[in-house]
């Protein structure tokens, strides 16, 4: 549907534009726009490339799992249906913990896995668990200690202080991660009752 969205989007900007003059500017756009996204990708890729071996080094040190067992019994409190020892909560707690240093794209594989975990325990079915609908709205809405991503943007664009993004980046995703888990509750709750 979104693709569909972005097709029309395109036509109506084209055939707005070729009835007003203005296809040179979008042209132009088009081309400018392009040349943005490969540079803005590759300055990206050694940021996301350092902190994903950050994260190795992490790993392979033990902190990893330190702040894993840190944050296991705040996981299990929020998914009292996986069993401790599930590879489900060891996707949920890496993917969580990814999601912290602001590596969305080390983040996803993690989440798909632990989305496929929570589907074995769900047994198939064809409507989500309650752990799948608190792990997505914990996903989407996680907090994060380092934006990693916003921070190269900002010194990829020479912002003079790209790290000053850090405190307010930690104060909105803390309260958008509450906000998602007391959601989530309230509509559990309500959905309980009325069942």
């Amino acid at each position: 549907m979104v693709n569909y969205i972005w097709v029309l989007m395109t036509i109506v900007g084209i055939v707005f534009a070729l009835f007003n003059g203005t296809m040179a500017e979008v042209n132009k756009a088009i081309f400018v726009g392009a040349k943005e996204a490969v540079t803005l990708c590759i300055g990206l890729i050694s940021i996301l490339v350092f902190w994903l071996g950050m994260m190795r080094i992490a790993e392979k040190s033990g902190l990893l799992d330190r702040l894993t067992k840190l944050f296991r019994p705040l996981v299990k409190r929020l998914f009292p249906e996986v069993p401790t020892n599930h590879p489900a909560m060891g996707y949920i707690l890496s993917n969580m913990i990814a999601n912290m240093f602001g590596l969305g794209n080390a983040a996803t594989p993690l989440g798909i896995k632990a989305m496929e975990e929570l589907q074995q325990l769900n047994g198939g079915k064809n409507s989500a668990s309650r752990s799948m609908i608190t792990f997505l709205a914990i996903n989407t809405a996680s907090i994060t200690i380092i934006p990693t991503t916003v921070i190269a943007i900002r010194m990829n664009y020479h912002s003079a202080s790209p790290t000053e993004i850090v405190v307010p980046t930690l104060i909105a995703t803390i309260i958008s991660a509450i906000g998602a888990i007391l959601i989530d509750r309230y509509f559990y709750y309500r959905r309980s009752r009325k069942g």
